[in-house]
């Protein structure tokens, strides 16, 4: 069975590792066909990044209006009391440990980790 899926796993909190890669890249995976299905997840330091910069808000909305949709680690979230303002963005809080245990055991999905 070949991948089809890709979870992108972002955790760094530097933003110009973040606007080169995830953002960037998962921008436009879908319009382009390069995978059917994406999944951006927002773990550890990312999180406060993605609460706090307009330039990285304006790309997950852009992400998002592509297809690809989106968690953060509630805990983490909860961590830097920036809950709503993720949801604000369109990210689901939630316990992302689960989503990344089923995603690296199934072999439709790729796991990319930033």
């Amino acid at each position: 069975m070949s991948k089809t899926k890709l979870l992108i796993v972002w955790t760094n909190g530097d933003k110009e590792v973040a606007m080169k890669l995830p953002l960037l890249y998962g921008s436009v995976i879908l319009e382009r066909g390069y995978w059917e299905e994406a999944h951006l997840m927002i773990w550890g330091p990312s999180i406060k990044l993605a609460a706090a910069d307009e330039e990285v808000q304006a790309r997950l909305k852009q992400m998002k209006a592509s297809g690809v949709t989106m968690s953060a680690c509630i805990v983490c979230t909860e961590d830097y009391a920036v809950t709503d303002a993720l949801a604000a963005l369109g990210v689901e809080n939630t316990h992302t440990g689960e989503m990344l245990t089923e995603c690296l055991k199934d072999d439709s999905w790729a796991v990319m980790t930033v």
